[in-house]
């Protein structure tokens, strides 16, 4: 049903006295007897704070989360020459019945020197092998793609 829809079947229902307004227009907000108004007026101001600190956590998180999201949208695609340096795994979790979760990371060393630390998809870590040269393709943050460059040498096994 569509906005215009439902708006009309309120007019209909209002005029046909289907819908009583006048129960609407003793409500003064939050009174005593509600569950906020008894959390405002009977809980001790310790677990008002502490409520208000995990309150304050969770919407710095996601203001975090949004901030990086939009800033990695809003950097350009960059394709560089690099060498893969290091590769390392962070564990977290997994404590009890949780399972163990498990983030795969590669630092890329560009000609001039300068490295970047990238999280990468557990896919693209088994397939990179530290030393590996070739083109880096990344946003911000985010790593895109690594197409590695063949070595010209013989392997000699």
């Amino acid at each position: 049903m569509t906005y215009s829809e439902e708006k009309k079947t309120f007019i209909i229902l209002y005029q046909s006295g289907g819908i009583n307004l006048s129960e609407w227009q003793d409500f003064n907000g939050f009174d005593e007897q509600s569950f906020f108004g008894s959390f405002i007026h009977e809980t001790p101001l310790f677990f008002k704070v502490f409520a208000l600190f995990i309150l304050g956590v969770f919407v710095f998180i996601i203001y975090k989360s949004v901030r990086s999201w939009m800033s990695n949208n809003a950097s350009p695609l960059i394709k560089a020459r690099s060498k893969a340096v290091t590769k390392r795994t962070e564990v977290w979790g997994g404590s009890g019945e949780s399972s163990a979760h498990t983030s795969y990371y590669v630092t890329f060393e560009f000609e001039d020197g300068g490295r970047l630390e990238l999280q990468v998809r557990d896919q693209d870590f088994g397939l990179i092998v530290e030393g590996d040269r070739g083109e880096l393709l990344y946003q911000g943050t985010r790593f895109k793609s690594f197409d590695r460059v063949k070595q010209t040498e013989q392997l000699n096994f």
